[in-house]
């Protein structure tokens, strides 16, 4: 069964679409964080941004960056912050949110990490196959 983003890609599903093109497609966040919160999606259903193969994922980057600019001249917002969560939906999204100002968007706290466990934690990451 797929994502409800293939039943929105499919139609089944209706949406405040802003853009689309062969592989992918934007449309309007039903629980925006602010005005003109879009979300840019692949129409390949695909549940991890980094399991996309290199074309993919240069494709989508360059789908989010059409949008970007369709939604700072649209909105007249300063910045367009990025994020990609992966959780929420399993098929690959990019959220686009407008915004003027930090307070605009809402930064996860810190986690509570003891700081002599940076140098165990950077090497660990650097040690790591690719």
């Amino acid at each position: 069964m797929g994502s409800i983003f293939t039943s929105i890609i499919d139609g089944e599903i209706p949406c405040h679409k802003v853009w689309e093109d062969d592989n992918h497609l934007a449309f309007l966040d039903i629980r925006p964080i602010q005005p003109g919160h879009c979300l840019v999606i692949p129409k390949r259903e695909i549940s991890y941004i980094f399991d996309m193969d290199e074309t993919e994922y240069s494709a989508l980057w360059s789908a989010v960056r059409t949008v970007e600019k369709k939604l700072r001249t649209a909105t007249g917002c300063q910045r367009v912050v990025i994020t990609v969560v992966g959780w929420e939906v399993p098929h690959v999204h990019v959220h686009l949110i407008p915004t003027d100002e930090l307070a605009s968007f809402p930064i996860p706290p810190a986690c509570d990490f003891d700081a002599a466990e940076f140098p165990t934690l950077a090497a660990r990451i650097s040690e790591a196959s690719e």
